[in-house]
């Protein structure tokens, strides 16, 4: 699976609140918040689903993949998406070590499971 996925009791904004508390406690930073149904709304798109898109990194870890390979800038920031679907509220990511796998750098992999692991830990964290 490309994604990692928790549903959550929490409505979408009191998620996006604890994401952006748990971030915090771990050195991310948000960089940019998108709400993607207004905006397809505002070009004319007939979309409904409630859907935010959180653009999150921690600058050391960027600087040192970055240092390593500057292509993994197609990569970055990293997304964790909070929607509503069937009236529950979900919040997710794509895996860092699904898109580092990409790369074919197997020296990342490991650095990306570790990312990998602590953003699963906020996501967690933020869903309880």
């Amino acid at each position: 699976m490309f994604d990692y996925t928790m549903e959550t009791a929490k409505s979408r904004e009191e998620a996006i609140s604890a994401l952006k508390e748990e971030l915090a406690g771990v050195q991310f930073g948000v960089l940019w918040e998108l709400d993607m149904t207004d905006t397809l709304q505002q070009k004319g798109q007939d979309f409904d689903k409630p859907i935010t898109i959180l653009e999150v990194c921690n600058p050391a870890a960027a600087a040192e993949v970055l240092k390593k390979e500057l292509r993994i800038g197609y990569l970055l920031p990293c997304k964790i998406a909070v929607y509503e679907d069937g009236g529950k509220t979900h919040i997710g990511m794509p895996k860092p070590t699904q898109l580092l796998g990409l790369t074919g750098r197997e020296d990342m992999i490991a650095f990306a499971g570790e990312i990998e692991e602590t953003m699963k830990a906020v996501i967690d964290r933020a869903a309880k």
